[in-house]
């Protein structure tokens, strides 16, 4: 994308969606890095904490699809710069809260918001740029997403066992209400965003709902890996524990390395950019089990995890948009409590085989659930796979302008 083709403006306002995304994903996790002092300062047990984390996620899964069909009608500007003011003033109160049920409430009013957010904010971003950047825009988004648990979490472990807690809150209030403010200044009206954002581009309910199943098994694939990525570690590679912060760190940047490589490739070929990352997934958990004792081996597969999720996000976002039956923004929503599913299964079935079958185990069942993935992206005729592999622009050089085509009967 060239500021030249695009405008200032728009590229601004989308960098400051991708701050806003930054700072939804640091205030929803940053309390795991901060357990033993909101603990001892609130005077609350550590699960007390810990609950400030899972009830959060669980009020996001809930009521993202309602919440994002009352808010349908309501126009994008006045509803994004809404949706950033109550996460800035949440966190802010969060920072002040005097007791425990404060601090509880306050988290409840940010993750509601946080619920639409990530229900709009792709169709959103997109609907300020051509149809033919679609992906790249939407990566911009995932990738400030992404940045999260790489520095947002570990930046506010560090200012909170330094400073205290509540200062942590109040750096990501700051960082939200500059978000805020730069988003007022450059975000276009309504007039001026483009409407092929609003509506799937090539309506299709089967193939929606094959992305969602995608979706959720990939995400689950991942997750039933990644929940006990310390177990599996320790236990299986033989890895001394100092080495899992250095090892998480370079799967982050592999996540965010992905999702950018993830948004080229969706605008260039939407199929590909989704096989792909799906069969780099299940390939590398099917490594790790393979060859989980070999330390060298374990590092790079799990590095490579990262490189694989982080790629499939975007493509899938721009499948859901691609497909979507009716309104994106309840498409996009769908798409979330999809991901938060498979959250949710992968980790309660990685912690089902680490019961019974011990941790090298979970990386079978997610290779499983990965593979299931896989052969789903490949379920839509081949027709729809010969179109979409034959996706191309008039000219490298004219990507600003270039207008894709893709077989869409």
């Amino acid at each position: 994308m060239q500021r030249s083709d695009l405008g200032r403006r728009p590229v601004t306002a989308l960098l400051a969606l991708a701050v806003a995304a930054f700072c939804y994903v640091s205030v929803e996790t940053v309390p795991v890095g901060l357990l033993s002092e909101i603990s001892s300062d609130l005077g609350v047990s550590s699960s007390q904490v810990g609950l400030l984390v899972t009830g959060y996620g669980v009020t996001v899964a809930v009521v993202t699809l309602p919440l994002v069909r009352v808010v349908a009608r309501v126009p994008r500007r006045p509803l994004m710069l809404g949706l950033l003011a109550a996460m800035a003033v949440g966190t802010a109160v969060s920072a002040a809260a005097p007791d425990y049920g404060l601090l509880l409430g306050a988290r409840v009013l940010t993750a509601l918001s946080q619920a639409v957010f990530w229900g709009v904010v792709a169709p959103v971003a997109a609907g300020m740029f051509p149809a033919n950047v679609r992906g790249r825009v939407t990566s911009v988004v995932f990738t400030g997403g992404s940045l999260g648990p790489m520095l947002g979490v570990p930046a506010g472990t560090w200012l909170g066992q330094g400073a205290g807690w509540r200062a942590t809150f109040v750096a990501l209030s700051a960082l939200g209400l500059l978000a805020l403010l730069t988003l007022a200044a450059a975000m276009p009206g309504g007039a001026a965003l483009h409407e092929h954002a609003e509506r799937g581009t090539s309506p299709d309910t089967r193939r929606y709902v094959l992305v969602l199943a995608t979706t959720t098994l990939s995400v689950a694939g991942f997750f039933a890996v990644f929940t006990y990525t310390s177990t599996f570690v320790t236990a299986v590679a033989g890895m001394p524990a100092a080495l899992l912060g250095p090892l998480l760190v370079a799967r982050g940047v592999a996540d965010f390395g992905g999702t950018t490589a993830g948004g080229f490739l969706s605008d260039r070929n939407q199929w590909l950019a989704v096989a792909l990352p799906a069969a780099l997934l299940a390939a590398t958990l099917a490594g790790m089990f393979v060859l989980g004792t070999n330390p060298v081996a374990t590092a790079i597969t799990l590095v490579l995890t990262g490189l694989a999720m982080g790629a499939l996000t975007p493509a899938l976002q721009n499948r859901v948009m691609e497909f979507a039956p009716g309104s994106t923004d309840t498409a996009s929503a769908g798409n979330s409590i999809a991901y938060n599913v498979g959250i949710a299964l992968g980790s309660s079935l990685g912690g089902l085989t680490l019961a019974q079958a011990g941790p090298r185990g979970t990386a079978m069942t997610g290779a499983v659930l990965a593979t299931a993935a896989l052969l789903i992206a490949f379920l839509p005729t081949a027709k729809h796979q010969r179109g979409e592999r034959s996706l191309s622009f008039e000219s490298s050089s004219s990507l600003g302008t270039g207008r894709a085509t893709t077989d869409t009967s």
